[in-house]
């Protein structure tokens, strides 16, 4: 297969050229190149999709199958203008940022999404991250719709990271102690390893998959997420639970970065953001690894990798949490 991956360089666009290159795949990245090293075997063509005009140097060239991870409608609107009419098949990386509901669970693909992002916004704001790509869904949707997929991904983890959400609890189970979770044990949670959604995506092009599906795993409880984390890691975590609104009493982050409680996101508002159901992507195709996997793998890299990001609670801080919550817990009992 001949394939163009707009990216290339970082977590899943390299994945993608990885895989691809395993293949045997006959790859070209389009990229600036600053965001990680190309990988060796791929044509390398630089761009700064910045700069409009900058895709002008593959126009003309046939490809069997396109990828474009891109966020900014603007980027998204010139790749489908240059190239679409050359490409056999087009998959447009999304997210399920996309949807408007964020409190239901059990939505699929079809539910309702956010309104565009407004022409001539800032494509930099990432507090309108969902209707940026809401915009890009429907550009590519419009000129390609017959032979493109929409590929949807939840939370996507594992090796090369560069968020930390995920990454900061195999690194945090493996350390032992006490450990403050958020939440409830039964609070949904969905990710994906970005090697199954580089897989199904490269699957999706060659089988010519088309439509829109989320590329996420089927929810499950928040305490099976912990347990399984820690058999990967070779730990029995020592949980703590502590509740949603005590975590934001003590202005706990939600989701990630400094300071948070990783992929923690207070109910009920968000109870819908982390459980969709995926029954539709697991009949297109969508495998999935156990997440003992992940967790190792995502542990091994970290210990290769010092200056990997694992952001979120300190030691102290975490001690500190824990410490106010058992206080409070005695006094209300």
């Amino acid at each position: 297969m001949r394939i163009l991956i707009l990216g290339g360089t970082k977590f899943l666009s390299r994945e993608l050229v990885v895989q691809a290159l395993d293949a045997g795949d006959d790859v070209t990245v389009a990229a600036r190149g600053v965001s990680g090293p190309v990988p060796d075997g791929v044509r390398h063509i630089p761009v700064d999709r910045s700069v409009p005009g900058t895709l002008g140097e593959l126009a003309g060239t046939t490809y069997d199958a396109v990828v474009d991870i891109g966020r900014r409608p603007s980027w998204v609107r010139e790749a489908v203008t240059t190239l679409g009419d050359s490409a056999g098949h087009w998959t447009f990386v999304s997210s399920v940022s996309v949807y408007a509901d964020e409190a239901t669970p059990g939505q699929q693909a079809d539910a309702a999404l956010r309104e565009p992002a407004a022409e001539g916004v800032d494509e930099t704001d990432a507090a309108i991250y969902g209707e940026l790509k809401v915009g890009s869904e429907q550009i590519v949707a419009a000129a390609l719709g017959d032979r493109a997929f929409i590929c949807r991904p939840g939370l996507i983890v594992g090796p090369d990271d560069p968020s930390g959400r995920f990454s900061y609890w195999p690194a945090r189970i493996a350390r032992g102690g006490e450990i403050a979770a958020p939440g409830s044990p039964d609070d949904a949670v969905q990710l994906i390893d970005v090697r199954d959604c580089a897989a199904w995506i490269l699957a999706a092009a060659r089988s010519g998959l088309v439509g829109a599906l989320d590329a996420v795993s089927p929810p499950l409880p928040r305490g099976d997420l912990l347990a399984a984390i820690g058999r990967g890691v070779g730990v029995t975590p020592e949980l703590s639970w502590v509740p949603d609104e005590f975590l934001v009493e003590q202005g706990v982050e939600s989701w990630m970065g400094p300071g948070s409680l990783p992929l923690w996101v207070p109910l009920p508002e968000y109870a819908g953001f982390m459980a969709h159901d995926v029954s539709a992507s697991l009949s297109a195709g969508l495998r999935l690894r156990p997440l003992e996997e992940t967790a190792r793998d995502t542990l091994a890299w970290l210990e290769r990798t010092p200056d990997a990001d694992v952001s979120g609670l300190t030691a102290d801080k975490e001690t500190a949490l824990l410490a106010a919550w058992r206080a409070r817990s005695t006094t209300s009992a």
